[in-house]
């Protein structure tokens, strides 16, 4: 499956981002709470939810923390944060590149689908660090998009279809690192957090599935892009986006992994 792309070519203002953040909440968030949960958040907890999307996740984390606990949730463009009623968590329209961030200031800081986007990501795990307290958690998710490509040769039903090759080159274009999610639990040691760890979550997505709604939010919202860079044409397009269809559509998802350190020190 595709990976998310690149902000400045899906944003939550097109017609498509509600089904398309709907989707990352079916696919992981159940994921994501047994990752935060294993790192203790309890009552109490102040916690940021960087480019929390729609709020699932800030949702959750309010409803653990309490009212005792604070919860931030980040985006650069809120709005669906705002659409979401009886929230338990406060909305921050915030660039994690270029806004400030209090240092010492949270116990737990959640990213899911942000650093694979942005060339200053050393930039923001470094700052995101300094914003935990000692002792604090930080949890990262990204996506390996490059590990899982469809395979006829392992099952029949694995076709590559010219819109999953099209989506790809767009992405290189907009310096997307289609291995980042790989490599982020190196990158987290070298951020001199301790206790790291690293775990990868793969699925088979077919017909009917949140992972395939997924990649048709996405298809839909880049075609032009695709066409007009001549990366694939129309007529492509609808046959691939209408074979997600087909009782014997299969594809494998990209790689998602969640990486997770602590800051040294004690509170």
């Amino acid at each position: 499956m595709p990976s998310t792309p690149t902000p400045d070519l899906l944003d939550n203002a097109a017609d498509q981002a509600t089904d398309r953040l709907q989707a990352l909440a079916t696919m992981f968030d159940d994921h994501t709470q047994r990752h935060l949960f294993a790192r203790g958040v309890d009552r109490g907890w102040h916690c940021l939810e960087i480019g929390a999307g729609n709020g699932s996740v800030a949702q959750w984390l309010g409803e653990r923390v309490g009212s005792e606990g604070r919860v931030v949730a980040t985006d650069l463009d809120p709005r669906h944060l705002e659409a979401r009623t009886n929230r338990t968590f406060e909305i921050l329209r915030h660039d994690i590149v270029r806004d400030p961030l209090p240092d010492a200031a949270f116990d737990l800081i959640h990213v899911r689908l942000v650093l694979v986007h942005l060339p200053e990501w050393e930039q923001v795990i470094n700052k995101v660090v300094a914003a935990l307290k000692p002792g604090g958690w930080l949890v990262d998710e990204e996506y390996d998009s490059d590990s899982m490509r469809p395979d006829p040769a392992m099952s029949e039903g694995e076709t590559l279809r010219p819109t999953y090759d099209a989506l790809a080159r767009l992405m290189t274009d907009h310096g997307f690192d289609r291995r980042f999610g790989r490599r982020l639990y190196s990158r987290l040691r070298a951020a001199g957090l301790t206790d790291v760890g690293a775990e990868g979550r793969v699925e088979m997505l077919h017909r009917g599935t949140a992972g395939t709604a997924l990649v048709r939010a996405n298809w839909t919202q880049l075609r032009d892009q695709m066409v007009d860079r001549a990366y694939v044409t129309g007529a492509d397009v609808e046959r691939d986006l209408a074979a997600l269809d087909d009782a014997d559509f299969m594809m494998p998802s990209s790689v998602l992994w969640t990486a997770w350190g602590q800051r040294a020190g004690t509170a």
